[in-house]
């Protein structure tokens, strides 16, 4: 176990929870930040009152409403109990993750590390905190695959062995600080985007873990990206694009593929 103070900050969905809990394992929490809200701004409210974009997020919630049906999330990653945070007593709640308290937060516990997973874009003061950095777990594999779905996107473009998650120093970019681990994990058959994805996450969780204890003895994590990669986000996602996939499921484009576990660690220099 680290001694290296963490402040988690992060979403409460089960995968969050599930994260949060195993890096609280693996060091010495002293706070989760828990994002609870967006930011709504002038811009934001005119650009909901586009029919195009009000009706493309209504298709999508009635997707995710039947896909999530029945909570299969907290059962993979919690079985038949209630996701909960371990450490409940260390939980702060914020609008968003760049409020003001936050930084204050940051300021009065001084952690050595802070850790990200399922927030918000994180801008301003907050990205200079953490003595030794702020690390971010995102769902794909940086640079080439940047932003949003991306585990979909690897499966649309008929590239399983892209499926997996990018651990990395935050900067001001999306997705593009230094890599510190790339997380592929064990791909089966015919397996769909959320379990690909669910099982990404949760072999990233024990890689974040083990990423804090080399942190701490020293190792020099981090390699920048040099390449530009492709940002994908939320309004690329089509309906043709899930036609697309499923019909590629349809004609048996995953029915032979096997993988394994795969982790790739990334240094300074490398």
């Amino acid at each position: 176990m680290s001694k290296l103070k963490i402040m988690i900050l992060c979403g409460r969905s089960a995968r969050h929870i599930y994260v949060a809990n195993r890096l609280c394992q693996a060091a010495t929490p002293v706070a989760i930040v828990n994002e609870i809200g967006s930011k709504w701004s002038r811009k934001k409210i005119f650009n909901l009152m586009k029919p195009w974009v009000f009706w493309r997020k209504v298709r999508r919630w009635m997707r995710d409403r039947k896909r999530y049906a029945g909570n299969p999330e907290a059962k993979y990653y919690f079985d038949d109990q209630v996701p909960q945070f371990d450490r409940e007593d260390l939980i702060h709640k914020f609008p968003h993750i760049n409020a003001p308290g936050v930084v204050e937060l940051a300021d009065r516990l001084q952690p050595d590390v802070i850790c990200v997973f399922g927030t918000s874009l994180i801008r301003g003061e907050l990205l200079n905190k953490g003595r030794l950095g702020m690390l971010n777990l995102h769902g794909g594999l940086s640079p080439e695959y940047r932003g949003a779905d991306c585990t979909f996107w690897a499966l649309h473009n008929a590239e399983p062995e892209m499926v997996g998650c990018t651990l990395h120093f935050i900067n001001e970019g999306i997705d593009t600080g230094d890599l510190i681990a790339h997380i592929c994990p064990q791909v089966k058959p015919n397996e769909d985007e959320l379990v690909l994805f669910w099982r990404a996450v949760k072999s990233s969780a024990d890689v974040y873990a083990e990423a804090l204890n080399r942190l701490e003895q020293g190792e020099k994590l981090g390699k920048t990206q040099t390449k530009k990669g492709k940002l994908y986000q939320v309004r690329d996602r089509l309906w043709k694009h899930e036609k697309e996939l499923n019909s590629m499921y349809a004609k048996g484009q995953f029915s032979s593929v096997q993988l394994p576990l795969r982790v790739n660690w990334f240094h300074k220099g490398s």
